[in-house]
């Protein structure tokens, strides 16, 4: 099916499934996609404002030069996404999702929302985290280093490994006993 038309607004969109597709040139303005799929789709140039994403399956997606602004992810699936082709990206928000093995290095990210979600092997290298909120989220083998989480939130976060030596870490909250995983890498004995 695709999308015939350039643009879309106020529109829902249930139940599609697209697979090694190329979508160009599209727009979506506070659309709703639920329980869609797009599996290696390359997305270009397109616009997605304040749309939701609710139990979709979203895989392996290149957002070549692709604009998210307000785009909220609700208990859906958005496997190997690589972040890092898009041009513009303005209040991101996963709650309840799996983002695994996505790529955010180099990004900048304030307020980034990313709750009660799976976030197994993340890039987050270099990125600016600041006053981002990370929930309940499993961070297992997450990557981060020169990442700037002044502010950050990572209450009940749990199986993060963030080096403090060299990461910005400024008014970042933390919950025990997950907060011990901070002294990790330190050369110090704790009895």
């Amino acid at each position: 099916m695709g999308f015939p038309k350039t643009a879309y607004y106020r529109e829902t969109f249930t139940g599609l499934s697209l697979s090694n597709e190329t979508i160009t040139g599209r727009e979506f303005d506070e659309c709703e996609f639920i329980r869609c799929s797009f599996v290696d789709c390359k997305f270009e140039s397109c616009k997605f404002l304040s749309c939701r994403l609710v139990e979709c399956v979203i895989s392996a997606i290149k957002p070549v030069n692709c604009r998210f602004r307000e785009v909220k992810f609700l208990k859906s699936k958005v496997i190997g996404f690589d972040w890092t082709k898009a041009i513009v990206i303005e209040d991101l928000e996963f709650d309840g999702c799996q983002i695994n093995y996505s790529n955010f290095r180099l990004l900048k990210l304030p307020g980034i929302k990313i709750i009660d979600c799976e976030a197994k092997e993340v890039d987050f290298i270099e990125t600016d985290l600041t006053n981002g909120v990370f929930k309940k989220t499993d961070l297992e083998n997450s990557q981060f280093f020169k990442t700037n989480l002044t502010g950050a939130d990572f209450s009940s976060a749990r199986n993060y490994s963030i080096d403090v030596r060299n990461n910005i870490l400024k008014k970042t909250r933390f919950s025990m006993p997950e907060a011990l995983a901070l002294l990790d890498g330190l050369d110090i004995i704790i009895e």
